[in-house]
């Protein structure tokens, strides 16, 4: 048992502690994607700044060796034959975006023209960037289509990449942005922002994620380990007293109730009350067994004086007494065969029965008997119900002292039998007692009458077999009036 409350305790211990585990892992993994999502989306945002201020600056006219380009970060300027125009200075290396060159296809010193600081220059460069647009609009770049010269592209597009900037290597995440100018086409700017930060705040939860989840779940598999073995500990107790009481075979034991409301504290009770009604069981059986023994002992006894008796002088041999008592053992044989069939559960058949038709069957030849019945069916076994009222009648004949009375009728949705007679009635202190395995009342009851005693109580069992009830009141000339109650069809 101890092996078995181990292995409880381990099963809700490991139970528990996987659920914990996949809701952390679960809760872990939401974090550390909401984490990177929200810093790359702050990093995106950031190259998009950057990218949209350089493409105001080409928007502007502004020549590309006067453009601000940040030298600690990744910037590039590409035309729509992904030509590089212009970049950051010390960009060394760069992938992630429409192109990875890293120096400029074209000398970046030109001003386009109409630009009062550039001269000729700029006039070059323009026709060279004018040649670029002009071969954009034979592509049907999409860009140059849906921008108006001097207008920048609302939405922009992300990209994750590298870079090396002055001999450091980091990942970035990039924003490209077009801006439509008036004589370079369309151009497209590339500007990153470095991914370093989020990925050391990400690797910075994991890290303690690793620390903490396994911390977390040596305290869930502790905690249910000592509180499963706490909840257990009284179940341990109850398997010791049930051990006790096994081997002692002392059914007036009982096994300890913690003062707990759980479903440990009702196992208790319930066991507690299976004991006692074990306990009663048992000492119902003993006293039948006891009871039966004695009962039979008489008209044995009995028999076999008048044999040995008829035996030895054959004229002195009592031969309708000797009949009598093998009439009474053989009735009293029937209702402990019967009783015992009840006893072991035995389940009444499943038949239609008219109670009325029953009673005056059982009614017809008797004595002082009258009946008053309607039909009324129940559904049961017609041998066991005509027992009852046989019980009952002979019951009533024995105590009445001029006339028994049955009735039949239909009361709600019952069948209801009535025997009343006019004797001396039964005591409210015993009408319950009446009922009990040989018991007679010494002021009602006789062996000389020949009943043992199981009568009454074999119609209360049959009763309550068929989903019924027989009781005993007074009735108002001061007889017993017994009534038998019965579920009808």
């Amino acid at each position: 048992m101890r092996r078995r409350l181990a292995s409880v305790r381990a099963r809700a211990t490991l139970g528990t502690t996987l659920v914990v585990a996949v809701a952390l892992l679960a809760a872990g993994t939401a974090v550390l994607l909401s984490l990177w999502t929200n810093l790359s989306d702050q990093a995106g945002t950031q190259a998009e700044r950057t990218a949209r201020e350089v493409a105001a600056e080409l928007a502007a006219g502004q020549p590309y060796r006067a453009l601000s380009l940040d030298d600690d970060r990744p910037v590039q300027v590409v035309t729509e034959d992904r030509t590089l125009v212009a970049v950051s200075e010390h960009l060394e290396r760069i992938s992630g975006t429409g192109t990875d060159a890293v120096r400029p296809a074209t000398a970046p010193a030109a001003a386009p023209s109409g630009d009062g600081g550039g001269g000729g220059d700029g006039d070059g460069e323009g026709e060279g960037d004018g040649e670029a647009g002009g071969d954009a609009d034979d592509d049907g770049s999409a860009g140059a289509s849906a921008l108006r010269p001097g207008e920048i592209a609302e939405e922009p597009f992300y990209s994750d990449g590298s870079a090396t900037v002055d001999g450091e290597s980091a990942d970035y995440r990039f924003a490209a942005v077009e801006v439509e100018t008036e004589d370079r086409g369309t151009l497209t700017v590339y500007a990153g922002a470095p991914l370093s930060t989020e990925r050391t705040a990400v690797r910075t939860a994991l890290t303690v994620m690793l620390i903490g989840f396994p911390l977390v779940l040596a305290v869930v598999a502790g905690v249910t380990w000592l509180m499963t073995r706490r909840a257990l500990r009284p179940v341990e107790g109850i398997r010791r007293e049930m051990a006790a009481i096994t081997a002692s075979a002392d059914l007036a034991r009982r096994v300890p109730e913690p003062d707990t409301h759980d479903e440990v504290a009702r196992l208790a009770r319930t066991t507690n009350e299976t004991l006692a009604a074990l306990e009663a069981a048992v000492e119902r059986q003993r006293r039948f067994v006891a009871d039966a023994s004695h009962e039979l002992r008489s008209p044995i006894a009995s028999l076999r004086t008048q044999l040995e008796v008829g035996a030895a002088h054959p004229g002195l041999l009592d031969v309708p007494g000797a009949v009598e008592d093998t009439v009474r053992l053989q009735n009293l044989a029937a209702d402990l065969l019967l009783l015992a069939r009840l006893d072991a559960g035995e389940r009444p058949a499943d038949a239609r029965v008219d109670l009325a038709a029953l009673v005056r069957e059982e009614a017809g030849g008797r004595v002082r008997v009258s009946v008053d019945a309607e039909p009324a069916e129940v559904s049961g076994s017609r041998g066991q119900l005509r027992r009852v009222l046989a019980n009952l009648l002979d019951n009533a004949q024995r105590h009445a002292r001029e006339a028994v009375t049955v009735t039949v009728r239909r009361e709600g949705g019952r069948a209801v039998v009535a025997v009343a007679d006019d004797g001396d009635g039964v005591p409210e202190a015993d009408r319950e007692r009446v009922f009990e395995r040989f018991v007679r009342l010494d002021a009602a009851r006789s062996r000389d009458d020949g009943g043992a005693g199981l009568g009454l109580a074999i119609a209360r069992d049959v009763a309550e077999r068929h989903g019924g009830t027989l009781t005993v009141r007074g009735t108002p000339e001061g007889g017993a009036l017994f009534e038998l109650r019965l579920p009808s069809v």
